[in-house]
């Protein structure tokens, strides 16, 4: 059953013999994944997803979707939790391909603000439900963990919200006493583009807000541009004298060369002081399994300790 706060219209017609071909994973996928209706609960919603925080949301809350958008990037950044190999990829976020979404027989379709330009058409396949998470000048971690109950409400599944928003609220609050003995300096949170350039996630990133959740500063206070800033010379780094810089995500190969050739990042304060650090590739615009992820990594590597090679 799908909630009333959520939009409905009429299916409309008519896939291509590709679309055909590509949705049948969609359709083993239902087949594959647990039935209420086996266990004599109400039937959810098939699921399907055109934003990544709310496939990120979806499968948190154990309702896998049967469709989402740019899967093998979704995979890459997002790694934990895992996505079944069956769920049908839709393409583009910004351009999904609507025939196949169809094919793959949605009751519900998770979308976002960034997409209100698609709604109206999405909307004639399957109720729509749009959540905001990202927000100029607002936390998304927040968003993200209310997003947990609001979508477990809409699939007539609360329980599994609650339960999904306790274990991460119980997980941030381990994390958070684990890192006390690191908050005697703030984090600079940064994604590395080229040798001269990076983006810097500020406090309304999911990562900064994450980081906040913990107890730990963020150096960056400057302003940002919907999450991050980018892009930012190098050199404003040299005005974050006492931070720790922590990479989010790896550095491309020739952005690696530059930097150790580059004077500069050896004298910036953090480097010569030898206080980075490297995260994995984390998912910047994912939901709730996206930070507990981040602060998992986040610990790891401080309690790791500095990266020898930066």
């Amino acid at each position: 059953m799908v909630s009333a706060a959520v939009r409905s219209g009429a299916v409309s017609p008519g896939p291509d013999r590709r679309a055909l071909l590509a949705a049948a994973a969609g359709l083993m996928l239902a087949a594959a994944l647990p039935s209420r209706a086996r266990a004599g609960l109400r039937a959810t919603p098939r699921l399907a997803a055109i934003d990544w925080a709310m496939l990120d949301t979806a499968v948190t809350i154990g309702h896998v979707p049967v469709a989402g958008c740019e899967l093998i990037r979704y995979r890459a950044e997002t790694v934990a939790p895992p996505l079944p190999d069956a769920v049908t990829d839709l393409g583009l976020r910004g351009a999904p391909n609507f025939e196949l979404l169809q094919l793959t027989r949605p009751g519900l379709i998770l979308s976002s603000p960034y997409y209100t330009r698609y709604e109206a058409r999405l909307a004639t396949l399957a109720p729509v439900l749009s959540l905001p998470f990202f927000l100029p000048g607002e936390p998304p971690l927040p968003k993200a963990l209310d997003a947990l109950e609001r979508l477990a409400e809409a699939v007539d599944d609360a329980p599994a919200g609650a339960r999904a928003r306790a274990q991460a609220e119980a997980s941030l609050d381990g994390h958070a006493r684990a890192l006390v003995p690191y908050a005697d300096r703030p984090v600079c949170l940064v994604n590395i583009g080229d040798a001269r350039h990076l983006r810097a996630f500020g406090f309304d990133s999911l990562f900064g807000s994450t980081l906040a959740r913990l107890g730990l500063a963020n150096a960056w206070e400057g302003r940002t541009r919907f999450s991050f800033l980018a892009p930012v010379p190098l050199e404003a780094l040299a005005a974050l004298p006492e931070a720790r810089l922590v990479i989010v995500g790896e550095v491309p190969p020739e952005a690696r060369r530059g930097l150790e050739r580059s004077r500069l990042w050896r004298a910036l304060p953090a480097v010569a002081a030898g206080r980075v650090y490297h995260l994995p590739e984390v998912n910047a615009f994912g939901g709730t399994g996206a930070a507990l992820r981040f602060a998992a990594l986040l610990g790891t590597a401080l309690q790791a300790g500095p990266d020898a090679t930066a």
